[in-house]
């Protein structure tokens, strides 16, 4: 049987220096970015070790790299730091007058369609409540949720989401862009299998949209050939407006793209293309009065 760490042998400085090492592969340059003396650093990854029963960095000639068992305490030590943020963060708000804070991740169509509008209107309501927004792949916002980094999420349908409370948000229309000397440029409407002809730009490989498009691909049976892989809307219809192949995008959010690089829409007949947004909170989690007025203002202004 595993045997429990004690916490008491463990210290946010030991652990803030535990990751400046990993992340520098470093000792020396750890303790410099920690304000700490060699020694005192190195005795403290020593204690950390023992403390944890595991060898967490692995010492060459080459600098230090961690091991299996440092790169799970690496991500639980950012958790732990995350969390730190989170508190000292919030209780700085009620110190300064602001009397509620709400930590609201989104994925990238959500936050650039339907969100700016709704929370616009939901802090004039409320000045006194802050919120803090990130942008987020779908899959990372429902493990934010259930691990307690984020109070509300919106992501894409068909992602996973065991644990959670979810409630439809909005609906956005999925369309085909393409470049003006295009192939499909002269085309208004098709169907997805047509488009598998095709090269394709796509977001990377976490993203809800590139595994809906890859299944509908497999249920075609046809491959759909990646040919760029980016990590935004914009950037994708960059690549596209360069001819470097086409990609499905929601419509609204990319609106300003099209217009300003003379990009050819072409919507699709297919019946995912029309894909609903789900709003999520933790199962059994007791909202803060912030949190709960956010979600209703979320409520309201869903389709």
């Amino acid at each position: 049987m595993a045997v429990p760490i004690n916490p008491a042998r463990v210290d946010f400085v030991t652990l803030r220096l535990f990751c400046a090492v990993a992340r520098s592969g470093s000792i020396t340059k750890g303790a410099e970015a920690c304000h700490l003396a060699l020694s005192a650093a190195s005795r403290r990854l020593s204690d950390f070790e023992a403390a944890t029963g595991s060898k967490l960095l692995e010492r060459s000639s080459q600098g230090i790299a961690l091991t299996p068992a440092g790169h799970v305490a690496m991500q639980h030590a950012m958790r732990l730091f995350q969390g730190f943020e989170q508190f000292s963060n919030e209780l700085g708000d009620y110190s300064s007058g602001v009397r509620g804070h709400v930590r609201l991740w989104a994925n990238m169509s959500a936050l650039t369609e339907f969100l700016p509008a709704t929370l616009a209107a939901f802090l004039g309501q409320h000045p006194d409540i802050r919120v803090e927004v990130e942008e987020q792949l779908s899959g990372d916002i429902v493990r934010a949720l259930v691990d307690g980094l984020a109070d509300v999420g919106v992501f894409a349908e068909n992602t996973p989401a065991y644990g959670l409370d979810v409630a439809p948000f909005q609906t956005d229309e999925l369309v085909v862009l393409c470049a003006r000397q295009h192939p499909l440029a002269r085309t208004r409407r098709t169907d997805f299998k047509t488009c598998l002809a095709h090269e394709f730009v796509g977001l990377n490989r976490s993203s809800s949209l590139l595994e809906l498009t890859s299944r509908a691909a497999e249920q075609a049976g046809i491959p759909m050939r990646l040919r760029v892989q980016v990590r935004s809307f914009d950037a994708m219809c960059h690549m596209i407006a360069a001819n470097l192949g086409i990609g499905v995008v929601p419509l609204a959010a990319c609106k300003a793209q099209v217009s300003a690089l003379g990009l050819k829409v072409v919507r699709l007949r297919d019946a995912w293309a029309v894909r609903r947004l789900l709003m999520a909170t933790k199962t059994g989690e007791t909202l803060s009065p912030a949190a709960q007025l956010l979600v209703r203002q979320l409520m309201a202004s869903s389709t």
